[in-house]
């Protein structure tokens, strides 16, 4: 299968945005120690608004600053990215309500698997941790699993 069949508008966006993922997580780790993962934002977050005992861990009101300016940092990173280029980005298409539905589904999700895919699949695995393989492998075969079970259910090989 040709490269040009998976990647339709070439691999440079790509390339790019992991070089810039690599930096900024290890950008944080050498400056302050700390893991870039995203989902302990999400419980972080929820630490502003939740008197519930999980979201009033020291470690997460201790980190929700700057956690939450890490976070806007992927925001804006990512709204500069539209506004200078990508303009046919499919999320551009979707409505507002369904990237945040998206957004909560996939945070929650995240915490159940105590990691995203940034902090498994960037930070654990080139920390060695064994845990963080197990995820990423089973984040690929879910994500395989789906795309394939949703190109059948349209009609698609």
């Amino acid at each position: 299968m040709p490269l040009d069949s998976l990647f339709p508008n070439g691999t440079v966006s790509y390339v790019a945005g992991g070089l810039l993922i690599g930096l900024g997580v290890s950008v944080l780790f050498v400056t302050t120690g700390r893991v870039g993962g995203m989902s302990t934002f999400f419980s972080a977050a929820w630490s502003y608004a939740s008197r519930a005992p999980f979201f009033q861990q020291s470690e997460l009101v201790r980190g929700r600053g700057w956690r939450s300016l890490y976070a806007a940092g992927v925001i804006v990173g990512g709204a500069l990215f539209l506004l200078l280029g990508s303009g046919d980005d499919v999320s551009t298409q979707l409505p507002a309500w369904r990237l945040a539905l998206g957004g909560l589904l996939g945070g929650y999700g995240a915490r159940l698997s105590k990691g995203c895919t940034s902090g498994h699949g960037i930070c654990g695995l080139a920390s060695l941790q064994f845990p963080a393989l197990i995820a990423v492998v089973t984040f690929l075969a879910t994500a395989i699993g789906t795309a394939h079970v949703m190109r059948w259910l349209a009609g698609g090989v």
